[in-house]
C-alpha cells in the first residue's frame, strides 16, 4: 500500500533540514517524523497502483458486458414487439 522507502526518504529530507547543533536531537526527531507520517498515511483511503489497474480492467469488462446485455435486451424487446 504505502511505500516504506518513500517515508524513509521524506523523514531523511526533513532531518537534513535540522541545524548541525541539533543533530543530537535529529535521530529522535527523525523517528518522530516517521511515526507521524506513517500514522497520517495509514489514515488515508488509498490503494496501490496495481490494485487500481486491476479494478480498472474489471470495470471495463463489466461495462462491455453491460453493453452486450443491453443490446440483447433491446433485440428481445424488438422481437416481442414484432409479434404483437
Amino acid at each position: 500500500m504505502i511505500n516504506p522507502s518513500k517515508i524513509e526518504e521524506i523523514a531523511k529530507q526533513v532531518s537534513e533540514l535540522v541545524p548541525p547543533g541539533l543533530k543530537n536531537v535529529g535521530d529522535e526527531f527523525e523517528r518522530k517524523v516517521k511515526q507521524v507520517v506513517q500514522a497520517k498515511l495509514s489514515q488515508l483511503d488509498v490503494v496501490n497502483r496495481e490494485d487500481f489497474e486491476v479494478q480498472t480492467q474489471v470495470l471495463l469488462r463489466t461495462r462491455q458486458k453491460l453493453a452486450e446485455l443491453e443490446a440483447k435486451v433491446a433485440e428481445l424487446e424488438a422481437k416481442i414487439n414484432q409479434k404483437d
